[in-house]
């Protein structure tokens, strides 16, 4: 089979986005994402009106993403989709209708691990963009993951450490929810956090092994900080909201950033990548960008369409199981527990 002029479709329905993009050869023609609304007003993700939405927007998503590409069905090679971790009735919905159309053009299915495919979205061929050389470490920082990832080629990847508790974009999103912030929280933390100051108040860092994470712990001191502070002063938050936001931030990111500098100590390995939605955060952008001064790193820092969840990540995954024929048949499944080694 000839592996040139590949056209892969990419489908993504893990959780609330229903995303769907085109690859040619690695390079990206269309990458939409339709977000889902609905969930800001119940203050995070609905899993039953996630799984609703995606069968209302899959169709036109695709059709939006085909025509966008100026391609017909009939030019795509492959068809790429989630097969996990996410939720189980949004998974289904991206699942059934990847093996329909694929059965239906009599193309290639292949099934992508989620957590895989935002590590290798470094691999999308873009100008400008650096990709990072086989060893190196990423750092896989979202609201359902928080992992340090060594990885030794395309689908070869071991965990070296990860959350015992809750994952970083939920210490974000939480702390937000606890300063009364609407849903997603996280961004917003970014963004008031650019005007405060980073040791306005101190949190303590929690104690556990030397490339693991734990989050619960500073979650819960956060909302006791807020309740002592308020009960003294019930303007508190209002007051300092961009101080706290400064504050809570430098805490998480000086943790995250602790954890990398113990995994290149333990590696050797300097080529260092970070993937997954909260890899979009302006602070650990940017001390990441200072340790390839201070530390000789060299690192790798995902556009930002690439970094919460979206179907161009999918489809270079797809094209690189393509490339070495690694085919799903019909009988797969969704699974909505998954590790990223699986």
């Amino acid at each position: 089979m000839d592996k040139k002029n590949v056209y892969i479709l990419g489908i993504e329905s893990s959780c609330d986005d229903t995303s769907a993009a085109v690859l040619h050869d690695g390079k990206v023609l269309s990458n939409i994402v339709a977000n889902q609304e609905v969930h800001a007003k119940y203050g995070g993700v609905v899993p039953e009106l996630a799984s609703r939405a995606h069968q209302q927007n899959i169709v036109p998503v695709v059709q939006q993403a085909i025509a966008q590409a100026g391609i017909e069905k009939s030019d795509l090679s492959a068809i790429a989709f989630t097969r996990g971790p996410g939720l189980m009735g949004s998974l289904l919905v991206g699942t059934s209708f990847a093996k329909s159309l694929a059965l239906g053009l009599d193309i290639p299915l292949l099934d992508v691990n989620h957590m895989q495919a935002h590590i290798l979205a470094h691999f999308i061929k873009e100008e400008g963009s650096k990709i990072p050389p086989f060893p190196f470490i990423c750092l896989t920082i979202s609201g359902g993951h928080t992992q340090i990832v060594k990885i030794t080629d395309h689908f070869e990847m071991e965990i070296l450490g990860e959350t015992i508790d809750d994952a970083v974009g939920e210490a974000f999103d939480k702390s937000a929810k606890i300063l009364g912030l609407p849903y997603p929280g996280g961004p917003l933390v970014d963004k008031y956090a650019q005007q405060g100051n980073p040791k306005a108040y101190s949190f303590s860092k929690p104690r556990v092994g030397d490339l693991d994470f734990s989050f619960s712990g500073l979650k819960t001191a956060i909302l006791y900080f807020i309740q002592r502070e308020t009960k003294a002063n019930p303007n508190f938050i209002e007051e300092n909201l961009y101080d706290i936001c400064a504050s809570i931030q430098h805490t998480i990111i000086e943790i995250l950033m602790d954890k990398i500098k113990n995994a290149v100590k333990a590696t050797g390995i300097k080529h260092i990548a970070i993937a997954g939605g909260v890899s979009a955060n302006s602070e650990i952008r940017k001390r990441l960008e200072l340790a390839e001064k201070h530390w000789g790193w060299n690192t790798y820092i995902p556009k930002f369409q690439y970094t919460t969840d979206n179907a161009a990540m999918i489809a270079i995954t797809g094209y690189l199981k393509y490339l070495n024929n690694d085919y799903s048949d019909a009988s797969i499944t969704a699974q909505a527990r998954l590790k990223v080694t699986e």
